[in-house]
């Protein structure tokens, strides 16, 4: 996968026709087109309408949850992000540059918003220090991409919900890959992309992090 998706524009694989802007309308194009290409007739894969139809959900969900607001807005550009994160990691084992450098932006609105720099700066530095040295430790133990996420991450939600987020990809991405050992559809050794459980940390983090924290320190403290 040698493409950027910041700076090359959308196009079938096949025959590299460049989509243009009606070619882009969530479900709508892909049922005017009948799932083929409008250059070559080659068939869509129906996972795109499925990632459109997520994504719109999802947004719905959000404002129904939050409200309308500046935090409802950051969060619907950080779950598309991190849907495109959670796919692209899945089958390619990338975490393409463009896509960090979007959330990281979306922290740095985030931090000015809030006023609370010091625990947004701190949410930069702690995750993804944690993994630069368990990198360091354990050989393949992480990669550069899962860091950077991290990092970025770390500078939208703050020290506290990213510390969240990681625990929430560590535990599912525990589960999952031992689930997947037992069943033998991978084996022990082998390596499963850590990104798409990053990512659900991370979206759910930002949306139920105070309440599960603040859950949590009233089980730990009462």
């Amino acid at each position: 996968m040698n493409e950027s998706i910041t700076f090359d524009r959308s196009h079938c694989p096949k025959c590299g026709y460049v989509l243009k802007w009606y070619d882009l309308i969530p479900l709508l194009s892909y049922i005017i087109l009948r799932g083929k290409c409008r250059s070559c007739q080659t068939k869509i894969s129906s996972q795109y309408p499925i990632i459109e139809l997520l994504n719109g959900a999802a947004y719905l969900g959000i404002y129904l949850y939050l409200g309308l607001s500046w935090q409802t807005l950051i969060a619907c550009f950080l779950f598309s992000a991190l849907l495109v994160v959670f796919m692209i990691d899945l089958r390619y084992k990338i975490i393409p540059n463009g896509l960090v450098l979007f959330i990281l932006l979306l922290g740095v609105i985030q931090t000015f918003l809030t006023r609370d720099y010091l625990s947004h700066i701190i949410g930069f530095f702690i995750v993804s220090g944690i993994l630069i040295l368990l990198s360091l430790m354990v050989k393949n133990g992480m990669g550069m991409g899962d860091i950077k996420l991290m990092a970025a991450a770390g500078l939208l939600l703050g020290w506290d919900q990213i510390l969240l987020a990681l625990m929430i990809g560590a535990i599912l991405g525990s589960v999952i890959g031992i689930s997947l050992i037992v069943i033998k559809v991978i084996k022990p050794r082998e390596a499963i992309p850590f990104g798409p459980f990053l990512a659900t940390g991370i979206m759910t983090a930002m949306l139920f992090g105070e309440p599960i924290i603040n859950w949590y320190i009233g089980l730990v403290f009462r």
